[in-house]
């Protein structure tokens, strides 16, 4: 899949939009905790300055719904920006307001305007045409960087792009980075492949495993998840997490793993707790005996043993999904073990954004791993063999 390059787009001196994705966490005091999805649109905007451009961002932050909440406010991704850039960011009041839009229009060369969280405005979500037809005004050129929500059909990821032709719209280098790099993952990955698929449920992965199944010599699984399939073997889960209705789907993946040869890997003990919180009192537990009233939370130690035996020979991982409840550090221990062995390992290392990018930098070992996607729902549909609304439009034509 061969995508519509900024660069060989003729910018020079024209105004142009760029959707990024700065949906970032924020600590209880407002500040900016992981900056990586900023820094990472920093290679797009310094691109487009050196072609004497001006600049307008987009991005959303958190769910307001549709309506202004200074809680959602773009003021602190603005500030950021300046310090990456070392240059002025000038903040809407609006999105498609009179401010915005007279900011957008008086823009001179060199400038950059970032406009208010999209989702201030109730026609984002809903891929409004008007909204998007006035986002698209602004601007001569339009570039999605904003890997993180391109998979999902919004205004000014998807609908916008019908009122740009394509010489007049592409993928920034980030969402041709993260394009390039899963297609060659799925497609032409160094073996053995392993993947490390964790998460609360089995319904958000469900498509993704079936997909890569076909793909990995390996799948490991862990997190809630693990219960469906534990439950489905006739184990004793106690009150861990369960989707019952998914216990065939979760027996077909199995049965499908044995017939192409793949070798799928469940938690053999876990640490159990009464109750779903971080004082609770918890224990070593075998996997197939977890005691009525108790729930599994993390994976045990036994699990982490295994798990670190059955990578040691792999040259590709693939991880998406913690494997406990690692927010509460009593539960984060097995997380914690495979993300240093993970970090060490010579394979080439696929963290699959979302949760498991905030473990590895909560962890502080984000930059052993070889590469860290910023989207954590754009990648797992990636891999569930899907093309993302948001790169569909960039797509080359054969």
């Amino acid at each position: 899949m061969e995508l519509l390059n900024i660069k060989n787009l003729d910018l020079n001196s024209k105004k142009v939009f760029i959707r990024c994705d700065f949906n970032v966490p924020m600590d209880e005091f407002g500040n900016i905790s992981d900056d990586r999805r900023i820094r990472s649109a920093i290679a797009t905007i310094n691109y487009c300055l050196d072609q004497d451009c001006a600049i307008i961002l987009a991005s959303h932050l958190g769910r307001p719904k549709g309506e202004k909440d200074k809680k959602y406010t773009l003021a602190p991704i603005a500030r950021r920006l300046q310090q990456l850039l070392k240059r002025e960011v000038t903040l809407a009041l609006d999105v498609v307001g009179e401010d915005a839009i007279t900011k957008a229009k008086e823009l001179e060369r060199h400038k950059i305007l970032l406009l208010e969280n999209t989702r201030y405005e109730s026609g984002e979500m809903k891929n409004d045409k008007n909204f998007s037809s006035k986002l698209a005004s602004m601007a001569d050129f339009y570039i999605n960087d904003a890997f993180g929500v391109s998979h999902r059909a919004h205004s000014s990821v998807a609908g916008i792009t019908e009122y740009f032709d394509v010489s007049h719209k592409a993928a920034g280098f980030l969402l041709l980075k993260e394009i390039d790099f899963f297609a060659k993952l799925i497609n032409n990955p160094a073996r053995p492949f392993a993947a490390i698929i964790g998460g609360s449920k089995v319904s958000g992965k469900l498509e993704a495993l079936i997909n890569l199944l076909p793909k990995v010599d390996k799948i490991l699984i862990g997190g809630g998840m693990a219960f469906t399939f534990l439950k489905q073997l006739g184990y004793d889960v106690g009150n861990s997490l369960v989707e019952d209705d998914l216990l065939n789907d979760a027996q077909h993946i199995m049965d499908q793993a044995t017939k192409l040869g793949v070798k799928l890997y469940l938690p053999v003990d876990v640490v159990a707790a009464e109750k779903f919180c971080a004082d609770s009192i918890s224990k070593l537990t075998p996997a197939q005996e977890i005691p009525d009233g108790w729930m599994g939370l993390d994976i045990g130690p036994a699990t982490v043993r295994l798990y670190r035996e059955v990578l040691a020979d792999v040259q590709t991982i693939l991880w998406n999904g913690p494997m406990g409840v690692y927010e509460m550090d009593k539960f984060a221990r097995g997380s914690s073990k495979i993300a240093h062995f993970v970090a060490d390992s010579y394979a080439t290392t696929v963290v699959g954004g979302g949760d498991t990018a905030d473990l590895v930098q909560r962890i502080g070992v984000d930059e052993e791993i070889s590469f860290i996607s910023t989207g954590g729902g754009a990648s797992l549909e990636l891999l569930e063999g899907k093309v993302l609304p948001g790169v569909l439009p960039l797509v080359i034509e054969d």
